[in-house]
């Protein structure tokens, strides 16, 4: 039975020792994902040092995605009630800064590696796949990631992502991945857009990126959408006309149904002297930031969702895409492997009775084959060297086969499998085998008692969160 790391281990009782005090109904969801994991690493679709729970995150995560200058940096700084981050009308920080609570070191700053190395942290290991998309960048974590601690009672128990103003025309591609990756992981994205620029026109490819590649998500509600700084419609008293224009804009690219919410920040505002305009605005940012921060607080729960569909949603991946899509790797494999062998063994057939035939020494060439068959010693070393050139041949081709595939599965879908298909095709595997490696009866009956416990699990959370029944529970009946 093939084991997890050392380190594994270590990490799981680690996020189990947290869990217990933040939150126990999860920890039964790490019996899953073990589960999961036991099934990946027979299979090969992980390695023994990598975990399905690693691939996620266990805190509830609030990521904040903006063009520049939409006022990013002061609506967190507005949030935690201390300026942490670095505020400007230009770009002020080129790093994904990760945010986090922390009493005895508020303030500090630590390096990108504090967080590719912990697996506690959503960007675990997110320095092997900077290095898969622009090679050497992976070296350089540093200059993509950094950690800032903050006393702020605010964010006990979460983690803020501040990102990089953004800009789709622009943009590395190391750092799309990274706010691609941030938005597959958060429970909860607040797109920034500037009022103070209200041509949304010109910047048709990052509303494509922000919006249109966000609504069609099947988790499209945790997106929230922001027009920041709507202060400075006040002078002019356009509100109506700003709005009006980024909501076409954002209609466009297919959010239609909804609203996004208008906000400043009120120590940093512009002075507006008309006390009615002024108590409109107010009004209008107390509601919207009170929704925002609600949202924020629902964020736990969210959490504990996620981390449940996360569960669920890679089971169903293992065994009706994962397992699919390696057996079919597989058959092509060996398909191609046999036809490989047969063409060859052919054309050496060819090659020697057409010389001979060409020389007219057919007869002398069956000749010399029967009296090497004469001799019972002779015939062995025949046949046993015939055999040793045959498995050389056939392992090479084997190999070659295997890794032009697999070099070719970095450009399609299945490139995810790309691991797995190696697992399934080293030397001792045979070519003849049509199920992959580690897959059984055992194995997909272990997947259904993933699934299940995780319909448990939202069972769990639903009697934690509601009572649809509407039944007194007996805390809320005991006598006072």
């Amino acid at each position: 039975m093939v084991r997890p790391d050392k380190s594994i281990v270590k990490r799981f009782a680690s996020l189990k020792m947290h869990l217990e005090r933040e939150n126990p109904v999860l920890i039964d969801a790490i019996g899953g994902f073990r589960k999961l994991d036991s099934i990946g690493y027979k299979t090969g679709l992980i390695a023994t040092d990598d975990s399905y729970a690693m691939q996620i995150s266990w805190w509830p995560l609030i990521s904040i995605l903006g063009v520049f200058s939409a006022g990013k940096s002061s609506f967190i700084n507005s949030y935690l009630g201390q300026k942490l981050q670095k505020t400007g009308n230009q770009a002020v920080d080129d790093k994904f800064t990760v945010i986090c609570y922390g009493e005895e070191n508020a303030g500090r700053v630590l390096p990108g590696l504090a967080l590719d190395a912990d697996m506690r942290f959503p960007f675990y290991r997110i320095s092997d796949e900077i290095e898969k998309v622009t090679e050497g960048e992976g070296r350089r974590i540093d200059a993509y990631l950094q950690l800032k601690v903050t006393d702020s009672e605010v964010v006990r128990g979460k983690i803020l992502i501040d990102s990089p103003g953004f800009d789709a025309d622009a943009q590395r591609t190391s750092t799309l991945k990274l706010t691609n990756h941030i938005m597959d992981i958060s429970d909860l994205v607040l797109v920034f857009f500037d009022a103070r620029h209200p041509e949304p026109g010109a910047m048709q490819d990052t509303l494509t990126h922000l919006v249109e590649n966000t609504i069609a998500r099947n988790d499209s509600s945790k997106f929230l959408f922001i027009l920041n700084q709507i202060d400075t419609a006040a002078r002019e008293d356009n509100t109506e006309e700003i709005v009006g224009a980024w909501q076409r804009a954002l209609s466009q690219k297919g959010l239609t149904a909804g609203r996004f919410y208008t906000i400043y920040n009120k120590e940093v505002a512009l002075s507006i002297e008309n006390e009615g305009l002024r108590r409109r605005f107010e009004e209008k940012r107390d509601a919207d930031m009170a929704e925002i921060e609600e949202r924020i607080r629902q964020v736990e729960v969210e959490r504990a969702y996620r981390i449940v569909g996360a569960m669920e949603r890679e089971a169903y991946t293992i065994r009706d895409r994962a397992i699919p899509a390696i057996a079919r790797l597989k058959a092509t494999w060996s398909r191609r492997v046999l036809r490989f062998d047969a063409l060859l063994l052919a054309l050496v057939v060819v090659i020697v009775l057409a010389g001979a035939a060409m020389s007219s020494s057919i007869g002398a060439l069956m000749g010399f084959i029967l009296s090497l068959f004469a001799d019972p010693v002779s015939m062995f070393s025949v046949i046993l060297g015939l055999v040793l050139i045959s498995l050389v041949v056939h392992f090479l081709i084997r190999n070659l086969v295997a890794q032009f595939m697999a070099s070719r599965l970095r450009k399609t879908d299945d490139e995810q499998f790309a691991r797995a298909f190696r697992f399934n095709t080293r030397f001792y595997r045979s070519v003849f085998s049509k199920h992959p490696v580690g897959w059984s009866s055992r194995s997909r009956k272990t997947i259904d008692e993933v699934i299940e416990q995780a319909s448990d699990f939202v069972e769990s959370l639903n009697d934690q969160f509601t009572n649809p029944s509407g039944k007194v529970r007996s805390q809320d009946t005991a006598p006072g």
